[in-house]
């Protein structure tokens, strides 16, 4: 599960860091002091899928769209594919080989993406970087080739300088190679390169993020 949608609590408590799309000034008067104040959480199989509404038996993946959770309403998520030692994320080599996988659309409607795509994010999810002590375990370290300003952490880094509320964005973005192996609902489907300059993830802002 994403970082982005983790409970995101001080280190030394349960209090919330970030609550609706404030940050907690208390915990975050800036972008270090509020990595080092503050902590994503596990998400255990129960909040999985009554609080996120994801589920699998092993073989298949379930994500619902909207899911109304005991204290909230949740909308969306991204998951990631771990490697088998549950430390680092799974890193696809795919020269000369096949990937297949079956998605079942009929109950995707036009407006809803669907998507399965690849990126190249850092195959420890940015562990050691600035304060990011959780890694891929706890789904840190997302880029995209949209360079996304509503990235909470960033480099081990709160994104919160210039946050608005509204959108929910930061000042800073996270750009990496996207490979769109499946972006598709009912009605359409698409398959898109999207290319960078640079090798990696990378920080960007303004005019660099494509804004």
């Amino acid at each position: 599960m994403d970082a982005n949608w983790r409970w995101t609590h001080n280190t030394d408590g349960y209090s919330n860091c970030y609550t609706g799309s404030s940050w907690d000034n208390n915990y975050c008067p800036d972008a270090v002091t509020c990595a080092q104040k503050c902590a994503v959480d596990g998400v255990d199989s129960n909040d999985m899928q009554n609080t996120y509404g994801v589920s699998s038996d092993g073989t298949t993946l379930r994500l619902n769209y909207v899911t109304q959770g005991q204290y909230s309403k949740n909308v969306g998520s991204r998951m990631f594919m771990l490697a088998s030692d549950n430390t680092n994320y799974e890193m696809f080599k795919l020269k000369n080989k096949e990937f297949s996988f079956e998605v079942d659309v009929s109950q995707l409607p036009c407006g809803l993406n669907g998507a399965l795509y690849f990126v190249e994010m850092d195959q420890n999810g940015g562990l050691g970087k600035g304060n990011n002590k959780a890694g891929s375990k706890y789904g840190t370290g997302y880029c995209d080739a949209q360079c996304p300003h509503d990235i909470k952490w960033i480099d081990g880094k709160a994104n919160l300088e210039n946050w608005n509320t509204g959108t929910a964005t930061g000042r800073y973005g996270t750009c990496c190679i996207e490979m769109d192996i499946w972006e598709a609902n009912s009605i359409s489907n698409a398959f898109t390169p999207h290319s960078c300059t640079k090798q990696g993830p990378f920080t960007c802002e303004g005019q660099t993020c494509g804004d």
